[in-house]
């Protein structure tokens, strides 16, 4: 019988130490599961924005004379919108001035507005909309850290109605009927 007892008591502490075992966290386990979708990596949220706003071409409708100045407009000009219209069958939509916009809103508005908005063009809300929200975050915490600056931008104007500003015509050529 002693071997029966020496049996029980090495199943028991095998036992005991499985069960401690599986108890027992790891590191890795102790950390969430790692977001594995695209999103920017930077030395802070300001820096991620500053990328995002250059390269998702938001200085392009965003900032006057973007285009004009292959991008040399200074940084403290960038994002206040302007008086250029664009028009279509929607009417004349007008890009906003973001420096204002992000002062009016909260962060988790902001985010909530690029990924749910859908309103005219020539803004693409499809595109923003699958923005990681880390991103948005960021986009947001950049221009927030511009600061205020410039006017709002006109109001849109119906369609058939004639804008009192510059504005660019966006619409198809009228085709010819297929045979």
């Amino acid at each position: 019988m002693p071997i029966a007892i020496e049996t029980k008591g090495a199943l028991a502490a095998a036992a005991a130490a499985l069960l401690l075992n599986g108890c027992a966290k790891t590191e890795a386990q102790d950390k969430p599961p790692a977001d594995t979708r695209p999103h920017v990596v930077a030395a802070n949220p300001i820096e991620a924005g500053r990328y995002l706003v250059r390269v998702g071409g938001c200085n392009d409708c965003h900032t006057k004379d973007w285009d004009v100045t292959a991008g040399a407009v200074p940084e403290d000009k960038w994002l206040m919108g302007t008086g250029l219209g664009w028009q279509g069958p929607w009417g004349t939509t007008y890009p906003a001035n973001l420096r204002l916009t992000v002062q009016n809103v909260t962060e988790d508005d902001f985010v909530t507005m690029l990924h749910t908005r859908k309103d005219k063009p020539p803004m693409p809300w499809m595109n923003v909309a699958v923005m990681h929200e880390s991103d948005a975050r960021a986009v947001y915490a950049f221009i927030k850290s511009l600061g205020p600056a410039g006017e709002p931008a006109p109001p849109p104007a119906a369609p058939g109605e004639t804008p009192k500003t510059p504005y660019i015509v966006v619409a198809p050529p009228i085709m010819p009927a297929a045979n």
